[in-house]
């Protein structure tokens, strides 16, 4: 009940910042700058303050017009990821994308204890930026398969290709470098 009661004083507060309310907007970025900053170290390690600064600026001068406040989270995520890409762009480090591959569902296993998060999240800088993304939002954001392709614009094989792929490519990075200390 209580994650229930938590999206509908989201949607409230994003309704209010609709309606001119800045301590609402304060209260937004307070709920989603710690994990948005996450989410952007991933994609673009040393530039994610500054990408966020420019997300913020964005939800700032367009909420207004997002129609389904329910809709908020996918929104901003979208918005993080689309400038985060631009920069990689810019840099020209961005790889090419993974092609749409049929991939059969696979049960969500995280296999990882407490103590190989250090290495997770190191081994997470490793894959490329599109591997990144979807298991940063399926993991850590624990976003729907179908709320990660609105976030990515992709269709939904591709977001399960991509987590197929990425799950398989963190696991041989995990299981090629041995844990510090042993």
């Amino acid at each position: 009940m209580t994650d229930q009661l938590d999206l509908i004083y989201e949607r409230v507060l994003v309704v209010r910042c609709q309606a001119g309310d800045e301590g609402a907007f304060t209260e937004l970025v307070a709920r989603y700058d710690v994990r948005l900053r996450y989410f952007l170290r991933k994609l673009v390690s040393d530039r994610a303050d500054d990408v966020l600064q420019e997300v913020w600026l964005d939800v700032f001068r367009h909420l207004p017009r997002l129609a389904d406040p329910q809709a908020f989270r996918a929104w901003v995520y979208r918005i993080a990821r689309d400038r985060a890409f631009g920069l990689l762009r810019k840099s020209q480090r961005i790889e090419q994308p993974l092609g749409e591959t049929d991939v059969p569902d696979e049960p969500d296993d995280n296999g990882f204890d407490a103590e190989d998060a250090a290495r997770i999240h190191a081994a997470l800088d490793l894959l490329p930026p599109e591997q990144r993304e979807v298991l940063v939002l399926r993991f850590v954001e624990t976003m729907s398969y179908e709320a990660i392709a609105r976030v990515t614009s992709q269709p939904l094989g591709t977001v399960r290709s991509r987590l197929f792929y990425a799950k398989r490519a963190l696991r041989t990075i995990l299981e090629n470098e041995p844990p510090k200390g042993k």
